[in-house]
């Protein structure tokens, strides 16, 4: 059966669901689990490295990452946060090496530094992206919510609608968690939704509500470390330790991506 494109994953019965890596170990895992596209974390990357979120401090760390993830059989997205600089040019310079790696889409926040920036300015990103790579799926960021700035419904859609205006390929909305707000927005952008996924509703019911891709976010990588620390304290205390995949199959998931690379699979 023809592998559906990243595109046409936003078009299905139900809504995308899309793990983040934050290493190349998390990508295979999620790949082995079976999901046709996988993204990446700024957060997850970015602690990994010891650094805080944003700031602009992921950029060299997300190349790396991504042009290993694309000689893995699924689709790739790259949180790129605002592009990395405030020149559109060098921000679709930037996504235009990512799309000639293998990368299919990618995450643009119209923030920077933890505040919104002028629409415009971003739409002007978002077009100069669109000229230079057309093919690439564009997930414009709008980040009303998510810092609490203009953070109402009427204002989303305005910065949604300039984005579509510019090229935008999907909308995403981190911290959109309030059902009617979700319908309404849906509703009002002629573009794929994304949502951050949230314990207050489902995958299903935010399909329900118009969504059409529901990111994990950091939430693996911040589980992840949760679950180190309770392994450690589970043998500490005498309790009973958790499943986990055992070393010899991640290593020969390992062992399996290398040889790939050094034949050249995937090229």
């Amino acid at each position: 059966m023809k592998m559906a494109t990243f595109r046409e994953l936003h078009h299905a019965a139900s809504p995308l669901l899309l793990p983040n890596a934050w290493d190349i170990g998390s990508a295979l895992a999620f790949a082995t689990a079976g999901f046709p596209a996988v993204g990446t974390t700024s957060f997850g990357i970015a602690a990994s490295a010891g650094l805080p979120d944003g700031g602009r401090s992921t950029k060299a760390a997300t190349a790396a990452l991504v042009a290993q993830m694309c000689r893995l059989p699924v689709h790739v997205t790259a949180d790129i946060e605002d592009g990395y600089s405030e020149d559109p040019a060098e921000v679709a310079e930037l996504v235009a090496q990512l799309a000639d790696l293998g990368v299919d889409g990618v995450n643009l926040e119209d923030s920077t530094a933890g505040h919104l920036v002028d629409p415009a300015a971003f739409a002007d990103k978002v077009a100069a992206v669109k000229r230079r790579s057309p093919e690439m799926f564009i997930n414009a960021r709008v980040d009303n919510i998510w810092f609490g700035e203009q953070a109402t419904v009427d204002a989303v859609l305005l910065r949604a609608s300039a984005y579509a205006d510019a090229g935008a390929d999907g909308i995403f909305i981190p911290g959109l968690v309030v059902p009617e707000d979700i319908r309404i927005i849906t509703a009002g952008i002629g573009l794929p939704v994304n949502v951050l996924a949230h314990p207050s509703l489902t995958v299903a019911e935010l399909g329900e509500l118009g969504v059409r891709r529901v990111s994990s976010g950091s939430l693996p990588y911040r589980a992840a470390v949760d679950a180190a620390v309770n392994v450690v304290n589970a043998l500490r205390d005498g309790k009973p330790l958790p499943a986990a995949t055992s070393y010899w199959e991640m290593q020969t998931r390992l062992v399996s991506f290398r040889q790939r690379l050094t034949e050249g699979i995937g090229d």
